[in-house]
């Protein structure tokens, strides 16, 4: 994958550059970041140039918070949560629990993120900072399509390291003053361990056969899955 320097967006990257199989994942069609509510204008014209369609997974609230910046590529909105982000929150789930509430919930709604990669336009995926929902929507499409499970969890640790500093601090100390009894607060706003991401996997191959098998159960079709390859692999 290729991290990006995008004006006024974070954790911006392309993960082009996979092996899958005997092929790679195409540069240029799949790129991840964190909400576009900052772009500046030369980011602005800089995506533009790079992403043809936009998914949105975050809720209503979340958009009405931080509404895009980039107004002029068309954007699918795909909320993922099933109920407020606050609540995996309140009710101190681990990131691997949420997760797995991700998978079984969102399952229908995954795949119409998927749909919008395999319509075969340049397209970014986003959430609020690029880590969860963003994370779990890529690695399903990108392991959908072979790629390397290792690069694709690699892909997924990498958020940690990306996220801006001053909002991690930020964040951090809201929750041991607001949630000082939620163990698992700072895990899931702060971290992105790679052994979580290869365990969803593992748990969707155990209990599907696949990830690709996992989106046809939950309403992908056999032509929208070549069609995804298509439009991922060189």
């Amino acid at each position: 994958m290729t991290v990006l320097e995008i004006p006024g967006v974070a954790n911006i990257r392309d993960v082009g550059g996979m092996l899958a199989g005997s092929s790679r994942v195409r540069p240029g069609a799949l790129l991840r970041s964190g909400q576009l509510a900052q772009l500046t204008p030369a980011g602005r014209s800089a995506l533009r140039e790079r992403v043809a369609r936009v998914v949105d997974l975050r809720d209503d609230a979340e958009v009405d918070r931080e509404p895009s910046a980039l107004t002029d590529v068309p954007i699918t909105r795909v909320p993922l949560f099933l109920g407020s982000v606050g609540s995996f929150f309140a009710q101190n789930m681990d990131l691997a629990a949420m997760y797995r509430h991700l998978v079984d919930e969102s399952a229908t709604r995954l795949v119409d993120a998927v749909r919008v990669i395999a319509a075969g336009q340049p397209t970014l995926v986003h959430c609020t900072v690029g880590k969860d929902r963003t994370g779990v929507t890529v690695a399903l499409a990108l392991s959908a399509v072979g790629a390397d499970r290792d690069a694709v969890v690699a892909d997924y640790a990498l958020t940690a390291s990306q996220l801006p500093t001053q909002r991690n601090i930020a964040v951090v100390q809201y929750l041991r003053a607001h949630m000082p009894d939620a163990t698992n607060a700072i895990e899931l706003a702060t971290e992105s361990p790679a052994h979580v991401m290869a365990g969803l996997l593992d748990d969707i191959d155990d209990r599907f056969g696949s990830a690709a098998a996992y989106l046809r159960a939950s309403g992908l079709t056999s032509t929208e899955l070549d069609a995804l390859r298509a439009a991922l692999l060189e």
